[in-house]
């Protein structure tokens, strides 16, 4: 059976924005869907959120398919930089390399090794055989061409929205058929 690992974003869970909607529909498609908590929403750190990935996927194949929600995004990357296995694809939502207009001091402290720490993205492209990034022309946290350019790096697929900033619940995404359409 075709399983899909959704990977929340920063500060989220796996009950908001559109991933519920997600959850219902690839079930209905045949899919075994599987939406963990990662640890330490608030204050997301790499080592726990590839360890979360890799207690929670077991074995990956080609069977095996991920979502990310921007930090989600480089969660699945650092996991799938990390695996040999050659797994189904992935769709990346709002994903990043780098960001842009975060809060305070302490946002960007949070943020930085996930933005300074180096993706081996020949790694990651030997394992990922299809990939498609869902990205909004004015995502208030993204640097629009610099973070599309990375993901055709890998061969990613690029789905623009127009004026849906991070694609979130608050910018009116409780459901996302663009998604869908990548299964």
């Amino acid at each position: 059976m075709k399983r899909v690992f959704v990977i929340h974003r920063w500060s989220g869970g796996s009950n908001d924005d559109w991933r519920p909607w997600l959850k219902v529909e690839l079930e209905k498609r045949g899919y075994q869907v599987i939406v963990p908590e990662m640890p330490d929403t608030e204050v997301p750190n790499i080592d726990k959120w590839v360890n979360k990935l890799i207690e929670v996927v077991g074995l990956s194949d080609s069977q095996t398919y991920f979502v990310g929600h921007s930090i989600g995004c480089q969660a699945i990357l650092r996991y799938l930089e990390k695996t040999n296995s050659i797994v189904g694809g992935a769709v990346f939502v709002s994903g990043w390399f780098n960001l842009n207009n975060l809060e305070d001091e302490e946002i960007r402290e949070i943020a930085k090794p996930w933005i300074k720490t180096p993706i081996d993205l020949e790694k990651v492209k030997r394992v990922l055989p299809k990939s498609t990034l869902i990205i909004s022309d004015n995502d208030p946290y993204g640097f629009f061409e610099e973070n599309k350019n990375k993901f055709l790096e890998i061969g990613s697929k690029i789905v623009v929205l127009h004026n849906a900033g991070h694609i979130t619940e608050d910018d009116g995404f409780i459901s996302l058929p663009e998604l869908i359409n990548e299964f």
